[in-house]
């Protein structure tokens, strides 16, 4: 078995996709999970596939080490002041995507906050509950460790361990910084996927049969739980706002331009928002965090039946070309899909000609 900076046993709260995550990857590494939820069922759940075990199977045993909060934002700091209070040894950590309103409850409710840090994982899925838990959920993903002026050194150890040894990469931030960036990179772009999903709402003419992958791309989050995100914004609200409200008046420029495009200037004002756009992608960090790179796309049309799928990467993979992404499209009523791959440059033409020679069709 692998050796892991976490050590047994190792007490996970909230049974839902973060937690079971928690819980699957330490257990695939030989560490011992204590799983407690409010719900017996979730819990259950959560238990049969794998998880952990139940933590009253553990009382009376040895105390954790560590406990790792995954419960709901509206209810973080209440439960993580009752975990420290409950295991006035172990060091406490939760998963909550906002940090500042968790620290300053504990702050006002007394609570030790030398053994408490939190921290955010960067992973996440457009479903939660147990059954959607996933051992690999954060490898390769940033994980926050939001400290503060009390965190201690031995505090600090155990949480990045346990980062590490989920295969996420540790970052440091305070959490009124954390709060802020995830406005930007998570809570907003939640938001606008729901607005313009809830547009479609409106579709009496049948523009939605026309919609292209695009429109699929721009909406695929609009589907994530609403009760979850009434309180993930709630908890979030003032820096949500200062970036939709930044958002707002690009928004307002742009329209304002449409609506006089026939004036002098108009459609300068479109094109230098549209560069700006350019500009902010371009920021997006690359595969495994490296600098942002451009990449070709071949489009492969493949027959909707099975097999198909797994015969062209293999038919990729014998080519010697390396797959920097790949995403399927489904044609409009017909058997067809369209597989765009994503491919340096310079192996553009290598790729196309051994496709080609295995019988692929190339889109143009």
């Amino acid at each position: 078995m692998t050796p892991t900076r976490t050590n047994s046993p190792v007490r996970v709260v909230g049974a839902g996709l973060l937690g079971t995550s928690v819980g699957h990857g330490l257990r695939r590494l030989g560490v011992d999970v204590q799983l407690d939820d409010i719900s017996p069922s979730v819990l259950q759940l959560a238990v049969d596939y794998g998880a952990g075990t139940p933590a009253a199977d553990a009382a009376g045993g040895e105390p954790p080490r560590i406990v790792v909060v995954c419960v709901p934002p509206d209810v973080t700091g209440q439960v993580v002041a009752a975990e420290l209070e409950r295991w006035p040894d172990a060091i406490v950590t939760d998963v909550a995507s906002v940090k500042s309103a968790p620290l300053a409850e504990l702050i006002a409710r007394g609570a030790d906050i030398s053994r408490y840090l939190g921290s955010h994982p960067m992973a996440g899925r457009e479903t939660g509950g147990p059954l959607s838990g996933r051992a690999d959920l954060f490898v390769g993903r940033p994980w926050v460790i939001a400290h503060h002026e009390q965190t201690s050194v031995f505090a600090l150890q155990e949480v990045e361990g346990l980062a590490l040894d989920l295969g996420a990469t540790p970052v440091a931030m305070t959490a009124h910084d954390h709060d802020r960036a995830v406005a930007l990179v998570s809570h907003v772009p939640q938001l606008v996927s729901t607005l313009l999903a809830s547009r479609l709402v409106d579709d009496e003419d049948g523009a939605t049969a026309l919609a292209g992958q695009g429109l699929r791309d721009l909406t695929r989050i609009a589907s994530s739980d609403p009760v979850l995100w009434t309180q993930i914004l709630t908890a979030n609200a003032a820096p949500t706002a200062v970036v939709l409200r930044k958002l707002q008046a690009d928004l307002d420029k742009v329209a304002g331009a449409l609506e006089r495009s026939q004036e002098r200037g108009s459609g300068r004002i479109i094109a230098e928002q549209l560069a700006t756009g350019n500009a902010g992608v371009a920021r997006l960090p690359g595969k495994h965090g490296s600098s942002r790179r451009e990449f070709d796309s071949v489009t492969v049309m493949i027959d909707d039946k099975p097999g198909q799928l797994a015969r062209l990467m293999g038919d990729v993979g014998d080519a010697q070309v390396n797959v920097e992404d790949f995403r399927m499209e489904h044609a409009q009523a017909s058997n067809v899909g369209l597989v765009v791959i994503s491919v340096v440059p310079s192996a553009t033409a290598k790729l196309v000609e051994e496709l080609e020679q295995r019988g692929w069709r190339i889109a143009a």
